[in-house]
């Protein structure tokens, strides 16, 4: 890629932008071009075929009211070439994502999708629900548009294939099949009861089936059962006809759809300046669900480009099917037909294409979408008027001239184990679920909520002072008096006075509609109020459905860790004892029991174990202790404790289910 600009500063007149000296020297190649106005600030950021013809077309002609404004306030322009359309759609949607442009669409996107995940890179991998961040090793598929659909599917799959969904954990350390085996639901590779390669076909088929190919794979197995008769393996053919007859009936559900293959169908609205863009989602002729999205859009932008934008970055992190079914058509639909087809179909060969159908099933599902698309319009302008309320109350209760951003922490632990802080953000747009924050509290003692807050406020705010932050107008601390001083505190340090702070106490009774509002008391002993608002008041739904929100977020949070240490065997945390070592010891004394009552003689007899790291192991287990192993007979391996499942200078985002 190549970068190049242009630069027109003049420190007494407003700054012009000489375009015919610029454009003489842009480039025909394709490539992203950034739009800069007043103080360094990215006006605009677009993608091109031919940046030359592309950015000239600013300037020439009748514009549209949006891109005469747009115009107007150019002081420099930068492109970046780059070899192929695919690299420039990829690149304009990081850029937006980075820098949020006003005037371009932006897409927020602040709910992960579920994916199905298959850990390749076992010996026996294992098939599972997986949301967020795709950083193991193995093949994903997907997405999904919901969880429910997911659930079938795993569910399916378990019954037609039996490949492992079990967690590792309970995996490595299983000395007897689990009652998945029992019902015929699993093929007991915990403990050796089918080989490497007949898993592995498995594992081959039900990725096969994923990617789409179960036709492909119905003829497959039906000559693999022709193999095995021929061969008198009449319990090998028996089984591959149940999966036969189990695939059939699954076809049969999908074909109800009438849009065969993969596809997606997306429909765009504008209804009082809101825009509704909803996605359906088909993968193999099955419906997998529709999924509504509200991206900001500028003033007077056409639809058709509004269309474009969402497209470009909606495909940026996914693969786009082989037909997308759209209304309206995108602006540019053959720069994105050919940047996507680069993108995916290298080695598969396929092209993506954009129609919009006019007769037939496909037709139904677009009008089906839109529909779709038009009832979460509704839900969405009634919420917005509702939420509008709220704030403007908020507003009238605080003080405040404005509020656009509401922060609100809270702790969760259980007596004192592994303390959670939650802090969730409100906009008014609702909530902002792409900036929730988790953070672990280590280093203080076990149930001291007043020293988990300062922590966890600390690290906020310190990154955020460090880091030229976003600040919120109001701060809500669930808590009392105590809570609050913390809070106060840690701002007071920080020199941070622009934020309204607000403690929201329970009731004595605990009921909704009896919180006491505190505010800190000053250094002149000014302030430390309690002030009760009428349960009726829209500002009090407000701080309690942001209250409400901070506490399911800590709560979630902490039960996934405390479930994550629960679920951890005791021989995982021992230093130099690996998966390998595990299943040897637990397979030669039968389990758990067996294994804390054996010697060190004992324990030293299990192949891979040295002397001294079978001293170090009973210590471990009966001690309960961090005690030092030393093991002379190779390297150790020590797997991820409880503690890194939130570090202490990392925050987390969401990950709803």
């Amino acid at each position: 890629m190549t970068d190049q600009s242009v630069d027109h500063h003049d420190s007494e007149i407003s700054p012009v932008f000489d375009a015919a000296r610029f454009l003489k020297s842009v480039t025909e190649r394709p490539g992203i071009y950034r739009m800069y106005g007043e103080d360094d600030v990215i006006l605009y950021i677009g993608k091109a075929r031919n940046l030359k013809a592309r950015l000239s077309s600013y300037f020439r002609g009748q514009q549209a009211i949006k891109t005469q404004a747009l115009v107007r306030q150019i002081v420099r322009i930068e492109i970046t070439a780059t070899q192929t359309e695919a690299e420039a759609l990829l690149l304009e949607s990081n850029l937006i994502k980075a820098h949020r442009p006003r005037y371009n669409i932006l897409l927020r996107d602040d709910k992960s999708y579920p994916w199905i995940y298959v850990s390749t890179d076992q010996d026996y991998p294992r098939l599972a629900y997986h949301r967020g961040a795709r950083k193991r090793k193995g093949c994903y598929f997907g997405p999904y548009s919901a969880p429910s659909a997911v659930r079938e599917t795993l569910n399916l799959l378990e019954k037609v294939f039996k490949v492992r969904q079990c967690e590792d954990s309970v995996f490595r350390n299983r000395s007897r099949p689990c009652l998945q085996y029992q019902i015929g639901r699993c093929t007991a590779p915990c403990v050796g009861f089918i080989s490497p390669e007949a898993y592995r076909q498995d594992v081959d088929d039900t990725m096969a089936f994923l990617s789409g190919r179960s036709q492909i794979l119905t003829e497959q197995l039906a000559e693999r059962m022709a193999q095995a008769a021929a061969a008198l393996d009449f319990e090998q053919a028996a089984q591959l006809r149940d999966q036969i007859s189990q695939l059939r009936v699954v076809a049969q559900q999908q074909s109800i759809t009438g849009v065969n293959g993969d596809a997606d169908v997306i429909a765009l609205i504008m209804v009082m300046n809101l825009t509704v863009v909803a996605v359906s989602t088909i993968r193999d002729g099955r419906h997998l669900g529709t999924r509504s999205y509200f991206p900001q859009v500028p003033a007077d932008t056409e639809p058709a480009e509004t269309m474009a934008g969402f497209i470009s970055q909606y495909y940026a992190e996914r693969e786009a099917p082989v037909r997308v079914l759209c209304s309206p058509l995108p602006q540019d639909v053959a720069f994105l037909s050919d940047g996507l087809s680069n993108a995916v179909g290298a080695q598969t060969g396929r092209r993506v294409t954009f129609t919009t159908p006019q007769r037939g099933k496909a037709r139904e599902w677009l009008e089906q979408t839109a529909e779709n698309a038009r009832l979460a319009a509704q839900e969405r302008l009634a919420s917005r008027i509702g939420l509008e309320t709220r704030f403007a109350a908020l507003r009238a209760v605080t003080g405040l001239s404005q509020i656009q951003r509401i922060e609100c922490f809270d702790i969760s632990h259980t007596q004192g184990e592994l303390t959670v802080a939650s802090c969730v953000v409100f906009g008014v747009e609702g909530a902002q679920k792409d900036q929730y924050r988790r953070y672990s509290i280590e280093g203080i003692t076990p149930g001291d909520d007043y020293a988990a807050m300062h922590q966890a406020l600390t690290r906020r705010f310190a990154r955020a002072q460090r880091e030229g932050g976003i600040l919120p107008d109001v701060l809500l601390i669930d808590g009392g008096a105590g809570q609050v001083a913390q809070a106060q505190a840690v701002l007071s340090a920080l020199a941070i006075d622009s934020v309204y702070l607000l403690g929201v106490a329970k009731g004595v009774a605990r009921r909704a509609g009896e919180e006491r509002l505190i505010r800190p008391k000053t250094s002149t002993g000014q302030g430390g109020e309690e002030t009760r608002l009428d349960p009726h008041d829209p500002a009090l739904h407000l701080i309690q459905q942001v209250r409400d929100e901070a506490h399911r977020f800590a709560i979630t949070g902490h039960r996934a860790r405390r479930q994550k240490a629960r679920t951890q065997s005791d021989l995982e945390k021992i230093p130099g004892v690996g998966a390998k070592r595990r299943q040897a010891l637990l397979t030669h004394f039968g389990g758990m029991r067996g294994l804390r009552h054996a010697s060190v003689a004992e324990l030293a007899k299990v192949p891979g174990i040295s002397m001294s790291l079978a001293e170090g192991i009973q210590a471990w287990l009966h001690e309960g202790a961090d005690v030092p192993i030393e093991d002379r007979s190779g390297p150790s391996q020590q797997d991820q404790t409880t503690q890194d499942l939130i570090s202490q200078d990392q925050v987390s985002q969401e990950q709803t289910g």
